[in-house]
Parts: structure tokens; sequence; C-alpha cells
């Protein structure tokens, strides 16, 4: 468990009554880094080849760690695995749908020329293949899709269950918070797949305008677009 910085004494507390029922170990960082950055500390403490990916206000199904874990065992060229993930509203009481992506490798690389190919939280991939590419690149966000496009650069396979495996907390206010000022992120990460030569000029110009539009619609109408490509 990663402690990004300084986390204030409740979560310390619900962390410590754990301890005695659960093996955890802190990596606990002095100040705050960044998502990016912290998963790559906790990347180099991971004792173990194969590692699950989630986030702390997401539930994974019971049998999420014995699927993917018996695929990736079972199938030895694939570097990353997720699966479909069904959203809910903040309190985790609306199903809001599932988002479906590409199941075989060769959907997912070309769906990855427009939208992440993988649910970041459902992931699980090989340890050395994702530290053979230098961990997650340095983004604030979006860094795991500049970490898909890079692996798919460098011919790393990667694959999606065909069956919902976690539940999201997505809620209202996830169109909002991607607006104008999410805009530049995902800039920064299309100008990094160009220079990684994952995407040509063409679609560099595509996408950028693609997302210049929707970025800065109202909120209503992200709510509508996202419905539709989920």
């Amino acid at each position: 468990m990663v402690e990004d910085g300084p986390i204030g004494e409740a979560l310390a507390a619900v962390i410590e009554s754990y301890r005695d029922r659960l093996p955890i170990v802190s990596v606990r960082l002095p100040e705050n880094v960044g998502l990016a950055r912290a998963l790559n500390a906790g990347l180099a403490q991971c004792s173990y080849e194969l590692i699950a990916r989630m986030d702390t206000d997401d539930v994974c199904l019971p049998a999420r760690f014995e699927r993917q874990i018996d695929f990736l065992e079972r199938n030895l060229d694939v570097d990353v695995l997720g699966a479909m993930v069904e959203e809910f509203d903040s309190e985790m009481s609306e199903s809001l749908g599932i988002r479906r992506l590409p199941q075989d490798h060769a959907s997912l690389h070309q769906f990855a020329k427009r939208r992440s190919p993988l649910s970041h939280p459902t992931v699980v991939f090989r340890k050395q293949s994702v530290l053979a590419v230098g961990g997650y690149p340095e983004f604030r966000k979006a860094q795991d899709y500049a970490l898909w496009s890079l692996m798919l650069t460098r011919g790393y396979r990667m694959r999606n269950l065909n069956e919902v495996l976690l539940k999201m907390r997505a809620g209202s206010g996830m169109m909002e918070r991607r607006g104008s000022a999410y805009l530049k992120h995902e800039l920064s990460i299309l100008k990094f797949q160009r220079r990684i030569g994952f995407i040509g000029l063409h679609e560099y110009l595509i996408n950028y305008l693609l997302r210049s539009v929707v970025r800065r619609s109202p909120a209503s109408i992200k709510r509508l677009l996202y419905k539709f490509a989920r």
C-alpha cells in the first residue's frame, strides 16, 4: 500500500486496524509525488511477478483474481490482462452501465489509437514486462494510457476478459472533472504517443481535434457522449 505523502490520523488508524488481518506492506512517501511516481514506488516493492491494480474506492468481485491469475498462468504470452467494469454512482447504489472494451490483442491495439484500451483498476500485469519499459511514464493524469501505448509500441501483448470483475465508483461528477483543465493532460499523452511512434501525424491531429471539442463541451453533452462511448 503506497501512502503518497501524509495521509492524516483518521486514515492511518484505519490502515493500522487491518494490519493484524492482512499482510500489509506500507510504502510511505514523505511528500505527495503524484500517481505515476507513487505507482512506481509501489511496483519496486512488489515481491511477486503478477501484480494486480485497483483503486481504493472500487470493489473487486469475488472471482476477479481467480479468473485473471488462472488466465495469465495459462497464457504466458499475455503481459497485461484487464476486464470489463460496471460503473456505479458515488454511493454504489445505482448501476450506470458496463464499460466494454475490445478483448483480443489486435482489436485492443487498434482501439488504443483513440482511447485507453484497458480499465486501469482491473489490470493484472507481469512485473518484469512493465519494468522493462521503465514503469509508468511520469504524467500527472492518464499515466496508465501512456504505459499501455509504450508497451504496445514495444510489442508486449494485452487482453481483456469479457467478464465484469470490478465495480467502479464513477458518479455524476466524473465528466465535470474532465473538462478543459483535463485537456492539457490528454494533449501531453498525445505528444508522447507520437514521440514514441505509437501514432502518426494523421492520428495525432484527429485525436487532438476530437479531444479539444469534447473537453470544451458542456457537462451534459459530455455525459451523453460518454454514455454511448461506454
